[in-house]
């Protein structure tokens, strides 16, 4: 069974806005660049969306290699990224906790379209 982050550490990461994600490289061990994203909690799980869509770089590489690394509340992660299948019940959950995390944001309409919400990934810990 796939590991899932603690709550305590959900608990953290569902208030701190210091996410940066560095899917690798196609030879599956080099991190990318680390971009600044917004993440959420919502589910016990750990979400990211991708603002440009699937045309995003940094996602098409996550859905490719399917692991990286991410630097969150101040420490660096290995994780494993699973792409989110349509499910409205989970999309409505996952846009309430961005409206409720960054309701203040004039960026936060388009996060909750659908070229973001296409390109929606869980983030778990891997195991070393």
């Amino acid at each position: 069974m796939q590991p899932n982050w603690t709550q305590a550490q959900l608990d953290q990461f569902a208030k701190v806005d210091d996410f940066y994600i560095s899917p690798f490289y196609s030879d599956g061990k080099t991190p990318g660049t680390p971009t600044w994203i917004w993440s959420v909690v919502s589910d016990n799980h750990l979400y990211v969306r991708a603002y440009n869509g699937k045309r995003s770089r940094w996602y098409q590489s996550a859905v490719e290699q399917q692991a990286g690394k991410i630097q969150l509340a101040g420490q660096e992660f290995d994780v494993t990224f699973q792409p989110i299948d349509a499910d409205p019940d989970l999309t409505e959950k996952i846009d309430n906790a961005y409206k409720e995390k960054y309701g203040s944001s004039p960026y936060l309409a388009p996060m909750i379209a659908e070229g973001p919400i296409s390109a929606t990934v869980r983030v778990l810990p891997r195991d070393a």
